[in-house]
């Protein structure tokens, strides 16, 4: 009786060591895939805003070319009727969280006649990335963390040379 107790016994020594290597190996493999999975989603998470900066960098540079293409301050000629000419540029002094940014503007302009009325369209499109040089050429690889947005705008301006004073159209 007492000779198979023993032979149980020293069966059973080796199971909780086994069991207790698989629990390691298995909590040790989780715990990897935790911290793989955390840095992937902090680096989603800073893309993510990132991008966001991105697009109001864009802005930034879209409200810019807005205002020098109608003219708030009437620097162009009163007469004949002229308009703004197509405002585009680098704009890499933006300040607070847009800083790292460039934006890079650009603008094409058409002339249309309504009526007795001269219409003047600006297409505007600003291109803001993180880098100092965008945007990143198509075939080249952008570098990790690169981030790129880009607005486009058309506005119209309106002249029309019966009305006084400097041929701003009627509503």
């Amino acid at each position: 009786m007492m000779n198979s107790h023993r032979y149980r016994l020293a069966r059973m020594r080796g199971f909780s060591l086994v069991t207790g290597i698989f629990l390691l190996v298995v909590l040790s493999a989780l715990g990897a895939f935790m911290v793989i999975f955390t840095g992937l989603q902090q680096n989603t998470v800073q893309n993510d805003v990132l991008g966001v900066r991105a697009y109001y960098a864009a802005r930034a540079g879209i409200n810019w070319a807005m205002y020098r293409a109608l003219d708030p301050d009437n620097a162009t000629p009163a007469a004949p009727p002229t308009f703004a000419t197509c405002p585009a540029g680098t704009l890499s002094s933006l300040g607070g969280s847009l800083a790292p940014f460039t934006v890079v503007v650009g603008c094409e302009d058409f002339d249309a006649t309504e009526a007795n009325r001269s219409v003047h369209i600006y297409r505007i499109t600003a291109t803001a990335c993180n880098q100092s040089a965008c945007p990143v050429a198509p075939a080249a690889t952008p570098p990790t963390g690169y981030v790129e947005r880009s607005v486009v705008v058309t506005i119209a301006k309106c002249k029309d040379p019966t009305t006084a004073p400097r041929y701003e159209c009627a509503p």
